[in-house]
């Protein structure tokens, strides 16, 4: 059986890539940005994207209608932990996404879910938002792990060093 999941601030969808050669399928996607919305088209015109993925919490959505996806998977934007950023936390707009990840996850119940973020939000608000994130997990009855990595020490076959950049995120 193959595991299926939705992918939410897909992006270009690196997920799909590194998932991909384990079997894994996407059952949709949800990006509003018109660029990856065409990207996600030209490679994956068989997979739907749904767009704005608040919208997918609404039990009339036609996602509800599909088979149950086994995880949901997504990077809500970063601008509101980022050290580079303003740091306003889950109160700025892009930063309430990461509440309503939560929502969805809750609407949808998936087996499990991988979240995406900046190493920033350990530390936004005296570490409150990433306090917020793991409660919001555990009251909708998901244990959880984090880890923060870097893609520096990625390996890619045929690609004999790793990617040239520290690029640390939580997972």
């Amino acid at each position: 059986m193959t595991l299926r999941y939705g992918s939410i601030c897909s992006g270009i969808e690196a997920a799909t890539v590194a998932w991909e050669p384990l079997g894994w399928a996407p059952a949709w996607f949800s990006e509003i940005d018109p660029f990856p919305s065409a990207v996600l088209a030209h490679n994956y015109p068989e997979v739907k994207n749904y767009g704005d993925f608040t919208k997918l919490i609404d039990q009339a959505h036609p996602v509800h209608n599909e088979p149950p996806i086994d995880l949901l998977v997504g990077g809500t934007p970063c601008q509101a932990f980022s050290v580079a950023g303003l740091r306003q936390g889950l109160a700025e707009p892009r930063g309430g996404l990461t509440l309503e990840f939560l929502r969805l996850a809750r609407a949808l119940r998936p087996r499990w879910v991988v979240w995406e973020n900046v190493p920033g939000v350990l530390s936004q608000d005296g570490g409150r938002a990433f306090g917020a994130f793991i409660g919001g997990l555990e009251d909708i009855g998901y244990g959880w792990a984090y880890r923060v990595l870097d893609a520096q020490y990625t390996r890619v076959d045929g690609y004999p060093g790793a990617v040239p950049q520290r690029r640390k995120r939580v997972f």
